[in-house]
């Protein structure tokens, strides 16, 4: 089974899930205080991708790994991060947010990044990776900004059955992403087993430092624990599927090998993250 006709369809349900968990009255009240957002789209946005860029240099990865790094790094806006920071006790509404908005930055970021990766790969790394940023474009609209805006239609108007459906779907998100992560290991087996410690150490590397550099951006900022703990998650937790998405689409690179980094990020961002929450979901919240 090729693993685009399973993401592609994920992709679409978790845009649509996500916009039916919008509330825009929650959102003005987020941005009466947009500080916290500012701060979490820059680690989203900017640090993530430049420290991708830097770590990826350091380990000397492959340029197809190197290009999957970047891809991944650009592809903020994971659909589980709410409930990782309701579980950390953090800032809920400010984690919709945030996905929400730098899910729609993104439409416009990836193509402007990758399109500069795919440069930078071609001058230093000597291999020739072609990317048809209208195509991505295109597809970036169809897949995750449209069901986006239906999402939020829907919950604007049928508001009650938008909560049961968005229910629903957050029960199938998971087991989908796993099948989807099961299909894509075992067609990529050889590969990932040979490069799974070098590759695997350069992530949790970077996942790390990220989570440092999110904690370094909060602090200067003076953002209290609620808003930190959600800021940190918001910039650690990337759209694995967004990523994968790109990387096997026929009308884009279809290139399964690009989307190795996004698979070992997903599951090295889980388990962190994981522990993350089990640090910090006891401490009182600062008010």
């Amino acid at each position: 089974m090729n693993a685009v006709l399973i993401v592609l369809p994920i992709l679409t349900l978790l845009m649509f899930d996500l916009g039916l968990g919008c509330d825009i009255r929650s959102f003005a009240e987020v941005l009466r205080h947009p500080r916290p957002v500012f701060i979490g789209l820059i680690g989203q946005i900017v640090v993530m991708p430049i420290v991708a860029v830097i770590i990826g240099i350091v380990f000397h990865l492959d340029p197809l790994f190197f290009i999957g790094l970047i891809l991944i790094a650009c592809s903020p806006g994971g659909s589980s991060s709410n409930v990782f920071s309701m579980l950390a006790k953090g800032n809920v509404t400010l984690s919709i947010t945030l996905t929400a908005l730098s899910s729609i930055i993104t439409l416009f970021t990836i193509p402007i990044i990758m399109s500069w990766t795919i440069g930078f790969a071609d001058r230093t790394m000597n291999v020739s990776v072609h990317l048809p940023i209208g195509k991505l474009i295109v597809q970036n609209l169809l897949l995750m900004f449209l069901p986006f805006l239906i999402g939020v239609i829907y919950a604007r108007f049928f508001s009650k059955s938008a909560h049961k459906i968005s229910i629903i779907l957050g029960k199938i998100a998971f087991p989908a992403l796993m099948l989807l992560a099961a299909i894509f290991f075992i067609q990529n087996r050889e590969v990932i087993i040979t490069h799974f410690g070098h590759l695997g150490l350069c992530i949790v590397s970077y996942i790390l430092i990220v989570m440092m550099m999110a904690a370094l951006l909060c602090y200067t900022s003076r953002l209290k624990g609620t808003d930190r703990r959600t800021i940190i998650i918001e910039v650690v937790m990337q759209n694995a599927a967004q990523a994968i998405a790109v990387a096997s689409s026929p009308f884009i690179f279809n290139n399964n090998i690009i989307g190795i980094p996004a698979i070992l990020y997903a599951l090295f961002m889980n388990v962190l993250l994981l522990i993350y929450v089990a640090i910090v979901k006891n401490r009182v919240p600062d008010k």
